[in-house]
């Protein structure tokens, strides 16, 4: 065990909110532990209304304890890039003044170096037209913030999900992103209907799509990546116009997340693997679980039961063979 602890090395990084930069990381392999708090400043053992008022220099930021066995440092930086805007030195999203700016605090002469070149390589990508404007600082005292800050999205998953999402932070990095040459040859590939819902969370009509009222026994999947998503089995007629059922097939290939836009307080549903738009989920099903996943048709590739072996969907066929018994 003390060998192991011997080999684990340090990251520091400030993305604004440290709620919000604590589960990206958290959920990487390799990772011991993601610590919130407060580093960069003059003051000791600050509170969080002491950083928050800019007057302490410190910087809200998350040290991560890690195994460099099983992540780099530089897999670290290239998560790190990815949650925040690197060219906002004013803050980060709705959380503006110098303590939710962006930085980097190295620990080691290599992880300045890696630092700067990965910050130049981010600048060289073009992927922002403004210039980048992320600090690299050496490592200074760090002090982990109050105990209900840490693993806050844990703790208060509903609203660390509206926080993320009203602040505009998780729009911002979806967009900005994006594959676009994957973009591009999705475009090529899938319908204008099938492109907007998956890609740009796009509703289609009720009652004039292709899934609405079909009856056929089989399984439905992404239309994107073709991971398995939903059954015939679970599948109702709810009245909406959309495909409607009680449970997905395969729930480790389906996420949820809020979703705020419209003025509206819904749950999306996303496939885990292509991440395409799906739908929304709702507690009005008549299943035991009580839900009702609304889908849209565009979203899916429906596969015949008497064509899953032939699709490479064989391990689904005995759901239906139980079905006639």
């Amino acid at each position: 065990m003390n060998s192991e602890i011997s080999r684990w090395e340090t990251a520091t990084f400030a993305g604004g909110c440290f709620w919000c930069m604590v589960s990206p990381f958290d959920k990487l392999p390799g990772i011991i532990k993601v610590v919130s708090g407060y580093t960069g400043g003059h003051v000791e053992n600050p509170t969080y209304e002491q950083v928050c008022s800019d007057t302490t220099g410190h910087y809200e930021a998350v040290q991560i304890t890690y195994d460099p066995a099983l992540i780099s440092y530089e897999e670290l930086l290239q998560m790190f890039w990815r949650q925040i805007d690197p060219t906002d030195a004013g803050g980060q999203f709705g959380d503006r003044g110098q303590s939710y700016a962006p930085a980097i605090f190295f620990h080691t002469p290599e992880q300045e170096r890696l630092a700067i070149r990965s910050r130049e390589e981010l600048e060289q990508s073009g992927i922002f037209q403004k210039p980048i404007a992320t600090l690299i600082l050496p490592a200074k005292p760090f002090y982990p913030a109050e105990d209900y800050h840490q693993d806050y999205y844990k703790k208060n998953p509903v609203r660390y999900q509206y926080y993320r999402t009203a602040s505009g932070r998780a729009k911002f990095v979806k967009e900005a992103w994006r594959d676009k040459k994957k973009q591009e040859e999705l475009k090529q590939v899938l319908t204008p209907i099938q492109y907007e819902v998956t890609q740009n969370s796009g509703t289609e009509r009720p009652f004039a799509n292709e899934f609405w009222n079909h009856k056929e026994e089989g399984i439905y999947v992404d239309i994107v990546s073709n991971e398995p998503l939903f059954s015939s089995l679970d599948k109702f007629d709810s009245g909406c116009g959309w495909p409607s059922f009680t449970q997905p097939l395969a729930s480790e290939n389906v996420t949820e997340q809020l979703d705020l836009t419209h003025n509206m307080i819904r749950t999306e549903v996303r496939s885990k693997h292509a991440d395409s738009h799906l739908g929304h989920v709702f507690e009005d099903g008549p299943g035991e679980n009580g839900l009702r996943y609304c889908i849209n048709s565009a979203a899916l590739r429906f596969i015949p039961k008497d064509k899953l072996e032939e699709e490479g969907f064989g391990e689904y066929k005995s759901l239906f063979d139980k079905q006639k018994d």
